[in-house]
């Protein structure tokens, strides 16, 4: 079955969705012991959620990158997560989407999250055809995404070097039996509609 240009996949039960992040050890290594983020984690600035782990692997380097050496598993409400959806703007302008630029810039500017669509990686991190969802909150929804929507917080760090280094020797199956099981998250149409362009 083709793979939809645009879809939400990610690990998810019937109350839950996890989402990827990473961070410096100083706020990665703390969030996963207390499974909150600290005081030292900025709550007045954008942060980006990421359902897909191949995605974050691809935006860290595999937790190598300066910053980003602990990736996190964060396991939201997922009435959250859908709240966001339902209150989020794309970060691009959509003709077909926007009566105009005007209005769009409007509506970015107020929403409190935002939605990108970037090409969904394979193992080795190269761009596949379609594409998967990045979430930016900012102002109240990051407020709610730390102190009302999150769930559990873990270190998944060892899971994403055991994988890349299955994928530098050449052992993609391998690599490929200790991924997340991402399946296609059920987000109805009017969760959807005005942010699919």
């Amino acid at each position: 079955m083709e793979e939809p240009q645009r879809r939400i996949r990610a690990l998810h039960t019937a109350s839950t969705i996890t989402v990827y992040q990473a961070y410096s050890p100083e706020i990665g290594v703390p969030a996963a012991h207390r499974g909150r983020f600290p005081t030292t984690w900025k709550r007045d600035r954008m942060t980006w959620i990421k359902p897909s782990f191949l995605w974050m692997m691809y935006r860290c380097g595999w937790g190598t990158k300066a910053g980003q050496e602990t990736v996190l598993a964060v396991e939201i409400a997922r009435d959250g997560f859908e709240w966001a959806l339902r209150n989020a703007c794309l970060s691009s302008y959509a003709s077909g989407l926007h009566s105009n630029r005007s209005t769009w810039q409007h509506q970015l500017k107020r929403a409190p999250a935002r939605v990108q669509w970037d090409p969904e990686r394979d193992l080795q991190l190269r761009p596949l055809p379609h594409r998967s969802l990045q979430l930016g909150l900012s102002g109240e929804a990051v407020r709610r995404y730390a102190d009302e929507w999150t769930v559990s917080i873990s270190d998944v760090t060892p899971l994403a070097h055991e994988i890349h280094a299955l994928v530098g020797r050449g052992d993609l199956d391998s690599a490929a039996r200790l991924l997340p099981q991402e399946q296609p998250y059920p987000a109805e149409d009017h969760l959807m509609a005005h942010l699919r362009p």
